[in-house]
């Protein structure tokens, strides 16, 4: 990397296709100031990375530069070989924060949690909190919005808003204008449900307690926009028919990429191994009446698209919580319609092209009715047979204990490109029994 001056936006820019040594290089360059906001504003990855290629001398300064939660974080994402050592940078009271931290499994409210928060007594007063604030603000690099309010044993007994203490008067106690009324989480709670109670509240920092409800830490917004997007980015592999890269996909190894993919595309070639066989088994029609051939693609993909659409659109409104387990009927029933509408749509579309492809090509014979009904009816019961497919699997994966992103939209038309097969000859063996067949 050519030697010259910089913006941290334009490092930033580059950042995605620079080697570690050139993001060292140019992370050196920056001021003080401006490495100091370009390093916070780095995903963790890429932070771990960046430590772990700086000078042995330089890795302290920045280490210490994260609050216990990101501290943690960083670990973790380093190297089994290289944790000990990072760990060892930090200063005794926070190796013991970090080390508390790092007990917690990575998902779960306790390990995401910040172990430094506004704490204030209820017996103090207006005056005496806001003084105290003030100075604790000072050795804070992150925003706080709430004071909580707990006993000489770490018991939570209510919240303060900064607000709160802004328009009430100086000599009121603490006890008498905390809220009592606690959203707090469970340092056990997964970070799925952490990320709903957020957003089903409209929160900004959540209080993270054990079974005794002594406050062990918070968790801000900021954490919770990580985890939002870390669980939309695995679901959407899995929906895709992957399993989750754990890292940004240009930063991923062939290797593992491959690993990553292979599984699944292995199990769905097998899965569409039963097309062939469906196919033999009615290879007797399809001799008799080659021109069912041609329209096979036609069928599996419709009910395949179908039943895509709606595993897609389940998996995501259980994610948004709008559908639960006890809904399964009225998605089964929207569905059906749907489905049948859908089906429906597409059958008119097949009949009007066999139709006109026979008007100007004479096409397909002297049954050419025969048909273009049999695509039409197998149309109308592939794709409703796709949507109700698509709409209940996910639901039986959810009631089994599995995550209902692995109703992955290949996985749901491989199964409709079999079944789709025996809809399609048992249509056409009885709409063409003693023409064709």
């Amino acid at each position: 990397m050519a030697q010259k001056t910089f913006t941290p936006s334009e490092l930033y820019d580059a950042w995605p296709v620079l080697s570690r040594a050139e993001r060292v290089e140019g992370f050196e360059f920056l001021q003080r100031d401006d490495a100091e906001s370009f390093f916070l504003q780095l995903s963790l990855r890429d932070r771990a990375n960046l430590v772990l290629g700086l000078p042995a001398g330089e890795r302290r300064l920045w280490v210490r530069l994260l609050a216990p939660d990101d501290a943690a974080d960083l670990i973790q994402e380093a190297p089994q070989k290289e944790r000990s050592a990072l760990l060892e940078l930090l200063d005794n009271a926070t190796q013991r924060e970090v080390k508390g931290l790092l007990d917690y499994a990575e998902d779960d409210a306790g390990g995401l949690m910040n172990t430094r928060y506004s704490r204030l007594r209820p017996e103090m007063t207006v005056g005496e909190a806001i003084s105290y604030l003030r100075r604790d603000a000072q050795s804070r690099a992150r925003t706080t919005y709430y004071a909580y309010v707990v006993d000489h044993q770490e018991r939570l007994l209510g919240v303060v808003t900064f607000r709160d203490l802004i328009v009430t008067p100086a000599d009121k106690s603490i006890g008498e204008v905390m809220r009592t009324q606690i959203i707090a989480a469970n340092e056990e709670m997964d970070q799925e449900a952490l990320s709903k109670l957020f957003m089903r509240h409209h929160l900004l920092m959540v209080p993270v307690v054990d079974a005794e409800g002594r406050i062990k830490g918070i968790v801000s917004v900021d954490d919770i926009v990580d985890v939002v997007q870390e669980e939309a980015t695995e679901d959407i592999h899995k929906i895709g028919g992957a399993a989750s890269l754990d890292g940004p996909y240009l930063q991923v190894s062939l290797a593992k990429m491959i690993q990553k993919r292979a599984g699944w595309l292995a199990a769905l070639f097998l899965g569409e191994m039963l097309t062939a066989t469906a196919m033999g088994y009615f290879e007797a029609e399809i001799a008799r009446a080659v021109i069912l051939a041609l329209f096979v693609p036609l069928i599996i993909s419709s009910g395949g698209n179908s039943g895509s659409q709606a595993t897609t659109l389940v998996i995501r409104a259980m994610a948004l919580g709008e559908v639960r387990l006890r809904d399964w009927w009225r998605v089964i029933r929207r569905e059906f319609t749907t489905g049948l509408a859908l089906g429906l749509i597409l059958a008119s579309i097949g009949l009007v092209r066999i139709l006109l492809w026979q008007y100007w090509f004479a096409a397909y014979g002297e049954h050419y009715f025969l048909i273009a009904l049999t695509v039409s009816l197998s149309l109308v019961g592939v794709v409703m047979w796709g949507s109700l497919m698509g709409s209940i699997l996910p639901f039986i994966l959810r009631s089994l204990g599995f995550d209902p992103a692995s109703a992955s939209a290949p996985f749901v038309a491989t199964l409709v490109d079999v079944t789709g097969l025996v809809i399609y000859f048992t249509v056409a063996a009885v709409v063409l029994r003693g023409t064709l067949l």
